[in-house]
């Protein structure tokens, strides 16, 4: 008894504890605070309330859906119970029919009697059928209509028996039947009346050879009848569906498609078939619902109710508090943007004592708001050398005196490093408009001060820079005219105002604008400034006629300082280089004449041969016209023959001399649109004197339809005469015999990536080909490997097929390691603006 007393009194000074917690919490709130707390409580607690009424109803509610639910599980687990039992009994006796069909000498009409006698007692099959093994029916039996049927009945179209090849059910059942050499049961179908059906196949082993199957074939909707108790029916709907959602049959409407959806719904699958047949029960709700609840919605007015006046007490509370939270907000949000600021703040009183600084200045100078608050000058973050300055300033300050702009001073941190900053003094006025301070604003300025530096020797280097180039730099205002910068060599050459930049930029568009009147209207007006800056103009060359000198002047548009629009211009003076062009130019004109007269002169002798012959049969026939008119032995018809024969000597040699003039005639080299067959014809009629002295053949072939070049056709001309001469020299030089004294050349249009269209021209020749050294230095000027040239032909030739934009090539052919001879080419550029097929296909032999 003694015993019982100890756990009432520490359950009692436990629960005294606990309230002298709670009341210790209730007192560190505010009165805001246990306002609401004291307004949200009995809210908190209605709301609970109503919580727990709905719950309660949620939970009586579902526990009646679930009792339906195993109600309904149950009755659809019966009827697959009681179709089970019965699926099996039929397979068991089937088994044992299809045992005495094999071993029993059982003929068709037996059959039928016990099929007759076996499908009276189960109204679920509608069918009986006895198939061999090649799926020939020997007999079957109908339950809704009797016949029977021997092998050749020719029933094949019937749906219910399987067909080779097909993919119907019951094929596929009897494959499967005959492979496994068990009972097996099919896929729903239908049969040829229209009845959802399934079979179920019973394989005949005779001496383990299949020997055929005996299918028994049910009615899904004699299950369905027959199988389903009515006391089942009458509480649930029990369908049976296919694998593909389709209600087969059902106690209910709606065979045929597909099942709707029902609250309470339960699915077990028909064994043993397990043929994809499911069978499912429905059930709905028959309890009312939540919402329908009379006893809810009373509980829920008055909860209603109740949240109503609390809620305007509240508001009520809230209202009241307003002002009190807007002072204390408004507080804080004061304290806080001094508190974040970056800029230190300090105040003074009027006699220069510190009354207040903030968490910057603090962090700046690195001492505390209690080292600081309360100090009087000197102040501890003055530097020790300058305190007599800081002081000065300070006195400047108090007589209201500082500067608009602020003072640059010097501070000392704690530790004693130094920092720049600039300080900013205003009078400190309190709500009655009387002066009771003096505000300072702080900023740390190091950085800026540094970069601000660093700019400006930057710009002193830059501007040394561009003060020390030898090209004029100038940049003009667009809208202005008005010269920004010049550089010393443009103040050199043009002064000090914007005319030279006017007369470098040149009159075109995008040039500086230059006004002179009032009325001039800005050209470039509306143009975005950015797309101006970001466009780049191409340079050009200027001829400034007071200097007598050539500039290449390049221009380009930026943003100035100012942020105006403004033209930069770069003028570089090239008068050197365009003089030493122009020589470059002539000497290039008279090497080419030049080659072209020691071309003449190294075929002198031919030339004269080729002339020799004319003259010579001039001479005979003019001795013989003489001869013969003296002696009046000459007739009127045969005088006239023989002059025409002397006019046509006289025309071959004169075609000879007008061929060489206009070869070495000077003149100024000229682009025009020249025929490839042209070019070759000339060049071939001068070769031949020289390939016909030394006795080489001249094979020539000019490609159908060839484009015209934009060429000067003399300097092409020269080219191709150089290197058919050179293939007759090599070949004459190399005392080669009379089957291997041959060139060829050849002008074929060609196509590539890297050079595109062009026309090739090829010299082919069988001589001894080149040295390897040879091939590496025949393009040098005055490199010759004859004994008196002069070692300007390649070079000059090379000249002129790359000032054309195209390119020379030599190599040499094989045959085997053996050289057979050398081939040049050269391509040209095809002018596709101009082309036209006008060329024509053409060969000439010269012997």
């Amino acid at each position: 008894m003694s015993s019982r007393p100890g756990p009432v009194i520490d359950g009692l000074q436990g629960s005294s504890r606990r309230q002298r917690l709670l009341g210790r919490w209730w007192r560190r709130q505010s009165p805001v605070r246990q306002d609401r707390f004291a307004t949200l409580g009995p809210l908190v607690s209605v709301l609970l309330f109503l919580a727990a009424i709905i719950a309660a109803f949620w939970y009586l509610r579902n526990e009646e859906f679930e009792r339906e639910h195993q109600s309904l599980q149950r009755d659809t687990e019966v009827v697959q119970q009681q179709m089970r039992l019965r699926l099996i009994e039929n397979q068991e006796q089937l088994t044992r029919m299809a045992r005495e069909l094999v071993t029993r000498q059982v003929d068709a009409e037996a059959f039928v009697e016990q099929a007759a006698a076996f499908t009276r007692e189960r109204p679920e099959l509608t069918h009986l059928i006895w198939l061999t093994a090649n799926r020939v029916p020997r007999a079957s039996y109908s339950a809704l209509s009797y016949h029977s049927a021997s092998e050749s009945s020719g029933q094949g179209s019937d749906p219910s028996l399987p067909v080779e090849g097909s993919n119907n059910e019951p094929e596929q059942a009897f494959s499967a039947v005959r492979e496994l050499r068990q009972p097996l049961y099919s896929r729903p179908f239908v049969d040829r009346d229209g009845r959802s059906v399934f079979q179920v196949q019973v394989p005949l082993i005779e001496r383990n050879t299949f020997a055929g199957v005996v299918i028994a074939e049910y009615s899904v909707e004699a299950l369905a009848r027959f199988f389903v108790p009515a006391e089942v029916a009458q509480r649930h709907a029990i369908s049976l569906i296919d694998p593909q959602a389709k209600v087969l049959a059902s106690t209910v409407s709606g065979v045929g498609r597909a099942p709707a959806a029902a609250p309470l719904a339960h699915e077990v699958p028909v064994a043993p078939a397990l043929n994809g047949l499911v069978l499912r029960g429905e059930g709905y709700r028959t309890s009312v619902g939540l919402i329908s609840n009379t006893l809810f919605w009373m509980v829920l007015a008055l909860s209603g109710l109740t949240v109503w006046m609390l809620l305007g007490t509240w508001r009520h509370v809230r209202r009241r508090s307003q002002m009190q939270a807007a002072l204390v907000s408004e507080t804080n949000f004061r304290r806080a943007m001094e508190n974040s600021m970056l800029t230190g703040m300090r105040t003074m009183d009027l006699e220069g004592r510190i009354t207040y600084v903030n968490p910057a200045f603090c962090a700046m100078t690195g001492f505390s708001e209690a080292e600081l608050v309360g100090r009087l000058p000197p102040f501890p973050y003055w530097p020790l050398d300058l305190i007599e300055e800081n002081n000065r300033l300070l006195m400047q300050e108090l007589r209201g005196r500082s500067p608009a702009g602020g003072i640059e001073v010097k501070v000392m941190r704690k530790d004693g490093s130094l920092f720049d900053a600039r300080m900013y003094v205003s009078a400190l006025i309190d709500p009655r408009g009387q002066q009771t301070g003096w505000m300072t604003s702080m900023t740390n300025i190091t950085e800026a001060k540094r970069i601000r530096d660093q700019l400006s020797a930057s710009h002193e280097r830059f501007t040394t820079v561009l003060e020390g180039l030898d090209a004029a730099v100038s940049v003009v205002s667009v809208h202005e005219g008005e010269l920004l910068f010049a550089n010393r060599s443009y103040r050199l050459w043009f002064g000090a105002d914007a005319a030279g930049h006017a007369v470098l930029a040149g009159a075109r568009p995008g040039a500086p604008y230059v006004p002179d009147n009032g009325d001039a209207v800005d050209t470039l007006g509306g143009l975005p400034a950015q797309a101006l800056m970001e466009t780049a103009t191409t340079p050009r060359e200027v001829l400034v006629q007071s200097l007598e000198k050539w500039f290449d002047v390049r221009t380009r548009y930026l943003q100035w300082t100012d942020g105006r629009l403004a033209q930069m211009l770069i003028a570089t003076d090239v008068t050197e280089r365009r003089r030493t062009e122009i020589q470059a130019a002539q000497q290039a004109e008279r090497a080419q004449v030049t080659s072209r007269l020691v071309t003449m002169g190294e075929m002198v002798s031919s030339v004269a041969h080729e002339l020799n012959q004319p003259l010579t049969a001039i001479t005979d026939y003019c001795n013989g016209m003489i001869s013969r008119v003296r002696s009046g032995q000459i007739a009127k018809d045969d005088l006239i023959a023989t002059l025409d024969k002397t006019a046509r000597q006289a025309q071959r040699a004169g075609q000879v001399i007008h061929r060489i003039r206009a070869f070495v005639k000077r003149s100024e080299p000229q682009r025009v649109a020249a025929h490839a067959r042209e070019i070759v014809d000339d060049a071939v009629e001068l070769a031949s004197i020289e390939l016909h002295r030394r006795h080489v053949e001249l094979h020539t072939y000019v490609a159908q339809r060839l484009p015209p070049l934009m060429v000067d056709p003399i300097l092409i001309e020269q080219v191709v005469l150089n290197l058919l001469k050179n293939a007759a020299e090599a070949i004459d030089g190399a005392k080669l015999p009379a089957a291997r004294r041959r060139v060829e050349l050849r002008v074929v249009p060609r196509h590539t990536p890297e050079e595109g269209g062009v026309v090739e021209f090829t010299v082919t020749d069988t001589g001894p080909g080149l040295k390897e050294e040879v091939i590496d230095r025949m393009y040098e000027a005055f490199y010759s490997t004859k004994h008196d040239g002069l070692g300007i032909g390649l070079s000059l030739c090379r000249s002129i097929v790359e000032s054309h934009r195209g390119r020379i090539r030599a190599q040499n052919l094989y045959n085997g390691p053996e050289i057979v001879g050398c081939r040049f080419s050269f391509s040209l550029p095809v002018d596709t603006v101009r082309a036209e097929p006008l060329e024509t296909s053409n060969s000439a032999f010269i012997p």
